[in-house]
Protein backbone atom coordinates (compact mmCIF):
# COMPACT_ATOMS: atom_id res chain seq x y z
CA UNK A 1 0.00 0.00 0.00
CA UNK A 2 1.51 3.40 -0.98
CA UNK A 3 0.37 5.08 2.25
CA UNK A 4 2.69 2.82 4.23
CA UNK A 5 5.74 4.54 2.74
CA UNK A 6 4.44 7.92 3.98
CA UNK A 7 3.04 6.97 7.39
CA UNK A 8 4.18 4.05 9.48
CA UNK A 9 1.58 2.08 11.38
CA UNK A 10 2.95 3.55 14.62
CA UNK A 11 2.56 7.11 13.29
CA UNK A 12 -0.95 6.40 12.00
CA UNK A 13 -1.89 4.96 15.39
CA UNK A 14 -0.43 8.03 17.13
CA UNK A 15 -2.46 10.43 14.99
CA UNK A 16 -5.66 8.41 15.20
CA UNK A 17 -5.37 8.27 18.99
CA UNK A 18 -5.28 12.09 19.05
CA UNK A 19 -8.61 12.41 17.20
CA UNK A 20 -10.66 12.05 20.38
CA UNK A 21 -8.95 15.12 21.89
CA UNK A 22 -9.92 17.40 18.98
CA UNK A 23 -12.85 19.83 18.97
CA UNK A 24 -14.22 20.40 15.49
CA UNK A 25 -16.84 22.69 13.97
CA UNK A 26 -18.86 21.94 10.83
CA UNK A 27 -20.53 24.86 9.07
CA UNK A 28 -22.73 24.34 6.04
CA UNK A 29 -25.82 22.86 4.45
CA UNK A 30 -27.45 20.39 6.84
CA UNK A 31 -29.50 17.81 4.94
CA UNK A 32 -31.50 14.66 5.53
CA UNK A 33 -30.84 11.67 3.27
CA UNK A 34 -33.84 9.39 2.71
CA UNK A 35 -33.38 5.96 1.16
CA UNK A 36 -36.36 4.11 -0.32
CA UNK A 37 -35.38 0.54 -1.18
CA UNK A 38 -37.32 -2.11 -3.03
CA UNK A 39 -37.63 -4.30 -6.10
CA UNK A 40 -38.43 -3.31 -9.66
CA UNK A 41 -40.02 -6.18 -11.58
CA UNK A 42 -42.11 -4.38 -14.18
CA UNK A 43 -42.38 -1.18 -16.22
CA UNK A 44 -45.14 1.31 -15.52
CA UNK A 45 -47.99 1.34 -18.10
CA UNK A 46 -48.16 5.13 -17.61
CA UNK A 47 -44.56 5.92 -18.67
CA UNK A 48 -41.36 4.01 -19.58
CA UNK A 49 -40.12 3.91 -15.97
CA UNK A 50 -39.69 1.04 -13.49
CA UNK A 51 -42.30 0.43 -10.81
CA UNK A 52 -40.47 0.05 -7.50
CA UNK A 53 -42.21 -2.02 -4.85
CA UNK A 54 -41.02 -0.49 -1.56
CA UNK A 55 -39.55 -2.90 0.99
CA UNK A 56 -37.77 -0.53 3.37
CA UNK A 57 -37.14 3.12 4.11
CA UNK A 58 -34.38 4.66 6.21
CA UNK A 59 -32.86 8.05 6.96
CA UNK A 60 -29.38 9.36 7.69
CA UNK A 61 -27.63 12.73 8.07
CA UNK A 62 -26.57 14.21 4.74
CA UNK A 63 -24.46 17.10 3.47
CA UNK A 64 -22.78 18.99 6.30
CA UNK A 65 -24.61 16.72 8.74
CA UNK A 66 -22.83 13.73 7.18
CA UNK A 67 -19.49 15.50 7.69
CA UNK A 68 -20.39 15.90 11.36
CA UNK A 69 -21.33 12.21 11.52
CA UNK A 70 -17.99 11.25 9.94
CA UNK A 71 -16.07 13.35 12.45
CA UNK A 72 -17.94 11.73 15.34
CA UNK A 73 -17.21 8.26 13.92
CA UNK A 74 -13.53 9.22 13.98
CA UNK A 75 -13.83 10.18 17.66
CA UNK A 76 -13.82 13.99 17.59
CA UNK A 77 -16.07 16.34 19.52
CA UNK A 78 -18.25 18.15 16.98
CA UNK A 79 -20.37 21.30 16.90
CA UNK A 80 -22.69 21.73 13.91
CA UNK A 81 -23.65 25.15 12.55
CA UNK A 82 -26.47 25.46 10.02
CA UNK A 83 -30.20 25.77 9.42
CA UNK A 84 -33.07 23.28 9.42
CA UNK A 85 -36.77 23.81 8.86
CA UNK A 86 -39.46 23.76 11.51
CA UNK A 87 -40.80 20.47 10.12
CA UNK A 88 -40.85 16.72 10.67
CA UNK A 89 -37.73 16.22 8.60
CA UNK A 90 -35.83 18.85 10.57
CA UNK A 91 -36.83 17.19 13.84
CA UNK A 92 -35.72 13.84 12.46
CA UNK A 93 -32.33 15.21 11.35
CA UNK A 94 -31.68 16.86 14.71
CA UNK A 95 -32.55 13.64 16.53
CA UNK A 96 -30.19 11.65 14.30
CA UNK A 97 -27.39 14.11 15.07
CA UNK A 98 -28.14 13.97 18.80
CA UNK A 99 -27.86 10.19 18.62
CA UNK A 100 -24.41 10.64 17.06
CA UNK A 101 -23.39 12.94 19.92
CA UNK A 102 -23.16 16.12 17.83
CA UNK A 103 -23.46 19.45 19.69
CA UNK A 104 -26.38 21.35 18.10
CA UNK A 105 -25.83 24.72 19.77
CA UNK A 106 -25.01 26.21 16.36
CA UNK A 107 -28.18 25.04 14.59
CA UNK A 108 -30.98 27.53 13.89
CA UNK A 109 -34.55 26.41 13.18
CA UNK A 110 -36.22 28.51 10.49
CA UNK A 111 -40.02 28.15 10.05
CA UNK A 112 -39.81 29.77 6.62
CA UNK A 113 -37.31 27.38 5.08
CA UNK A 114 -37.88 23.63 4.64
CA UNK A 115 -35.26 21.13 5.69
CA UNK A 116 -33.31 19.97 2.64
CA UNK A 117 -34.17 16.32 1.90
CA UNK A 118 -32.58 14.11 -0.75
CA UNK A 119 -34.69 11.03 -1.46
CA UNK A 120 -32.93 8.21 -3.28
CA UNK A 121 -35.00 5.35 -4.72
CA UNK A 122 -32.94 2.18 -4.97
CA UNK A 123 -34.01 -1.09 -6.59
CA UNK A 124 -31.80 -4.20 -6.53
CA UNK A 125 -28.88 -2.02 -5.35
CA UNK A 126 -29.33 0.24 -8.40
CA UNK A 127 -29.98 3.96 -7.92
CA UNK A 128 -33.21 4.55 -9.90
CA UNK A 129 -33.96 8.22 -9.22
CA UNK A 130 -33.23 11.00 -6.73
CA UNK A 131 -35.86 13.52 -5.62
CA UNK A 132 -34.70 16.73 -3.88
CA UNK A 133 -36.79 19.00 -1.68
CA UNK A 134 -34.91 22.22 -1.06
CA UNK A 135 -34.71 25.99 -1.10
CA UNK A 136 -31.36 27.29 -2.36
CA UNK A 137 -31.83 31.04 -1.86
CA UNK A 138 -29.11 32.69 0.26
CA UNK A 139 -29.97 33.00 3.94
CA UNK A 140 -31.90 36.08 5.02
CA UNK A 141 -29.83 38.66 6.84
CA UNK A 142 -31.35 37.85 10.23
CA UNK A 143 -30.60 34.14 9.83
CA UNK A 144 -27.03 34.83 8.78
CA UNK A 145 -26.69 37.09 11.82
CA UNK A 146 -27.91 34.31 14.13
CA UNK A 147 -25.42 31.85 12.66
CA UNK A 148 -22.58 34.33 13.01
CA UNK A 149 -23.52 34.72 16.67
CA UNK A 150 -23.50 30.95 17.14
CA UNK A 151 -20.09 30.74 15.46
CA UNK A 152 -18.64 33.50 17.64
CA UNK A 153 -19.99 31.82 20.75
CA UNK A 154 -18.54 28.41 19.91
CA UNK A 155 -15.33 29.07 17.97
CA UNK A 156 -13.01 29.54 20.94
CA UNK A 157 -11.12 26.33 21.62
CA UNK A 158 -12.07 24.74 18.29
CA UNK A 159 -9.13 22.90 16.69
CA UNK A 160 -10.44 22.83 13.12
CA UNK A 161 -13.38 23.96 10.98
CA UNK A 162 -14.96 22.22 8.00
CA UNK A 163 -17.10 24.33 5.68
CA UNK A 164 -19.37 21.89 3.84
CA UNK A 165 -20.91 23.85 0.98
CA UNK A 166 -23.65 22.19 -1.07
CA UNK A 167 -24.88 25.51 -2.52
CA UNK A 168 -28.16 25.36 -0.60
CA UNK A 169 -27.78 28.92 0.69
CA UNK A 170 -26.11 28.50 4.09
CA UNK A 171 -22.52 29.36 3.17
CA UNK A 172 -22.18 33.12 2.69
CA UNK A 173 -19.32 35.58 2.62
CA UNK A 174 -20.37 36.82 6.04
CA UNK A 175 -20.09 33.36 7.59
CA UNK A 176 -16.73 32.70 5.96
CA UNK A 177 -15.44 36.04 7.21
CA UNK A 178 -16.52 35.11 10.74
CA UNK A 179 -14.67 31.80 10.45
CA UNK A 180 -11.44 33.10 8.94
CA UNK A 181 -11.27 35.80 11.63
CA UNK A 182 -10.72 33.00 14.16
CA UNK A 183 -7.56 31.04 14.94
CA UNK A 184 -8.82 27.58 13.88
CA UNK A 185 -7.74 26.37 10.41
CA UNK A 186 -10.63 26.34 7.93
CA UNK A 187 -10.99 23.66 5.23
CA UNK A 188 -13.70 24.07 2.58
CA UNK A 189 -15.47 21.42 0.53
CA UNK A 190 -16.56 23.73 -2.33
CA UNK A 191 -19.54 23.99 -4.64
CA UNK A 192 -20.27 26.01 -7.75
CA UNK A 193 -21.44 28.84 -7.94
CA UNK A 194 -19.73 29.83 -4.67
CA UNK A 195 -16.15 29.50 -5.89
CA UNK A 196 -15.56 33.22 -5.36
CA UNK A 197 -16.12 32.98 -1.59
CA UNK A 198 -13.28 30.77 -0.43
CA UNK A 199 -10.31 33.13 -0.14
CA UNK A 200 -7.53 32.80 2.44
CA UNK A 201 -8.64 29.51 3.99
CA UNK A 202 -6.24 26.72 4.94
CA UNK A 203 -7.36 24.32 2.24
CA UNK A 204 -10.08 23.77 -0.39
CA UNK A 205 -10.99 20.21 -1.50
CA UNK A 206 -12.64 20.27 -4.96
CA UNK A 207 -13.33 17.16 -6.99
CA UNK A 208 -11.96 16.98 -10.52
CA UNK A 209 -14.96 18.62 -12.19
CA UNK A 210 -15.07 21.41 -9.60
CA UNK A 211 -11.33 21.96 -10.07
CA UNK A 212 -11.81 22.30 -13.82
CA UNK A 213 -14.64 24.80 -13.47
CA UNK A 214 -12.98 26.86 -10.76
CA UNK A 215 -9.60 27.03 -12.52
CA UNK A 216 -10.76 27.22 -16.14
CA UNK A 217 -8.34 24.39 -17.01
CA UNK A 218 -9.62 21.23 -18.74
CA UNK A 219 -7.81 18.39 -16.99
CA UNK A 220 -6.67 15.79 -19.50
CA UNK A 221 -3.30 14.73 -18.06
CA UNK A 222 -0.99 15.40 -15.10
CA UNK A 223 0.36 18.60 -16.66
CA UNK A 224 -3.18 19.98 -16.93
CA UNK A 225 -3.87 18.84 -13.37
CA UNK A 226 -0.83 20.68 -12.04
CA UNK A 227 -1.77 23.85 -13.94
CA UNK A 228 -5.26 23.66 -12.45
CA UNK A 229 -3.94 23.07 -8.94
CA UNK A 230 -1.53 26.00 -9.13
CA UNK A 231 -4.24 28.26 -10.52
CA UNK A 232 -6.54 27.34 -7.62
CA UNK A 233 -3.84 28.02 -5.03
CA UNK A 234 -3.57 31.52 -6.46
CA UNK A 235 -7.30 32.07 -6.91
CA UNK A 236 -8.18 31.05 -3.39
CA UNK A 237 -4.96 32.30 -1.74
CA UNK A 238 -5.07 29.04 0.18
CA UNK A 239 -2.21 27.19 1.83
CA UNK A 240 -3.30 23.98 0.09
CA UNK A 241 -5.68 22.57 -2.49
CA UNK A 242 -6.63 18.89 -2.33
CA UNK A 243 -8.18 17.68 -5.60
CA UNK A 244 -10.09 14.39 -5.33
CA UNK A 245 -9.96 12.40 -8.56
CA UNK A 246 -12.24 9.39 -8.04
CA UNK A 247 -10.63 6.12 -9.10
CA UNK A 248 -7.37 7.99 -9.79
CA UNK A 249 -6.95 8.97 -6.15
CA UNK A 250 -6.22 12.54 -5.11
CA UNK A 251 -3.58 15.25 -5.51
CA UNK A 252 -2.38 17.59 -2.76
CA UNK A 253 -1.07 20.96 -3.92
CA UNK A 254 1.03 22.96 -1.48
CA UNK A 255 3.04 26.08 -2.19
CA UNK A 256 6.31 24.17 -2.56
CA UNK A 257 5.25 20.71 -3.73
CA UNK A 258 2.64 18.44 -5.30
CA UNK A 259 1.79 14.97 -4.00
CA UNK A 260 -0.18 12.53 -6.15
CA UNK A 261 -1.89 9.81 -4.10
CA UNK A 262 -3.28 6.69 -5.86
CA UNK A 263 -6.59 5.28 -4.70
CA UNK A 264 -6.56 2.41 -2.21
CA UNK A 265 -10.18 1.33 -2.70
CA UNK A 266 -10.45 -2.46 -2.93
CA UNK A 267 -14.06 -2.48 -4.15
CA UNK A 268 -16.40 0.38 -5.04
CA UNK A 269 -20.08 -0.08 -4.19
CA UNK A 270 -21.24 3.51 -3.59
CA UNK A 271 -19.40 6.84 -3.84
CA UNK A 272 -22.18 8.74 -2.01
CA UNK A 273 -20.65 10.88 0.72
CA UNK A 274 -17.02 9.99 -0.09
CA UNK A 275 -16.15 13.68 -0.37
CA UNK A 276 -17.61 14.24 3.11
CA UNK A 277 -15.35 11.52 4.48
CA UNK A 278 -12.29 13.01 2.77
CA UNK A 279 -12.79 16.54 4.10
CA UNK A 280 -13.68 15.27 7.59
CA UNK A 281 -10.66 12.98 7.89
CA UNK A 282 -8.21 15.42 6.30
CA UNK A 283 -9.25 18.34 8.52
CA UNK A 284 -9.32 16.26 11.69
CA UNK A 285 -5.89 14.82 10.94
CA UNK A 286 -4.48 18.35 10.50
CA UNK A 287 -6.08 19.35 13.81
CA UNK A 288 -4.45 16.30 15.44
CA UNK A 289 -1.00 17.42 14.30
CA UNK A 290 -0.53 15.56 11.02
CA UNK A 291 1.60 16.97 8.24
CA UNK A 292 -0.54 17.79 5.17
CA UNK A 293 0.76 14.78 3.24
CA UNK A 294 0.01 12.49 6.20
CA UNK A 295 -3.49 13.95 6.52
CA UNK A 296 -4.14 13.41 2.80
CA UNK A 297 -3.03 9.77 2.97
CA UNK A 298 -5.27 9.11 5.98
CA UNK A 299 -8.19 10.75 4.13
CA UNK A 300 -7.46 8.61 1.09
CA UNK A 301 -7.61 5.42 3.16
CA UNK A 302 -10.86 6.54 4.83
CA UNK A 303 -12.39 7.24 1.40
CA UNK A 304 -11.31 3.80 0.22
CA UNK A 305 -13.20 2.29 3.15
CA UNK A 306 -16.49 4.18 2.70
CA UNK A 307 -16.82 3.59 -1.05
CA UNK A 308 -16.82 -0.11 -0.23
CA UNK A 309 -20.04 0.34 1.77
CA UNK A 310 -23.59 1.02 0.58
CA UNK A 311 -25.07 4.48 1.17
CA UNK A 312 -23.45 7.43 2.91
CA UNK A 313 -21.04 5.69 5.29
CA UNK A 314 -18.27 6.46 7.76
CA UNK A 315 -14.86 5.05 8.63
CA UNK A 316 -13.67 4.41 12.18
CA UNK A 317 -10.08 4.79 13.44
CA UNK A 318 -9.93 1.02 13.85
CA UNK A 319 -10.95 0.47 10.21
CA UNK A 320 -8.37 2.97 9.00
CA UNK A 321 -5.59 1.40 11.06
CA UNK A 322 -6.50 -2.07 9.76
CA UNK A 323 -5.20 -1.02 6.33
CA UNK A 324 -1.60 -1.05 7.59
Amino acid sequence: MPHRSVITKARAEELLSCFARCRMMVVGDLMLDRYVRGKAERISPEAPVPVVRVESEDFSPGGAANVAKNLRALGAEVTAVGVVGDDREGDMLLELLREEGVDLVGVVVDPGRPTTVKTRVIAHHQHVVRVDREVTDPLRGDLEGKLRERISGSLEGVDGVVVSDYAKGTVTQGLLDALTDGAAPVVVDPKEPNFGLYRKVRCVTPNRLEAERASGVKIGDLDDLERAGRALLERWEADMVLITRGEEGMSLFERDRVTHIPTVAREVYDVSGAGDTVVATFTLALAAGAEPKEAAYLANVAAGIVVGKLGTATASPEEILSWW
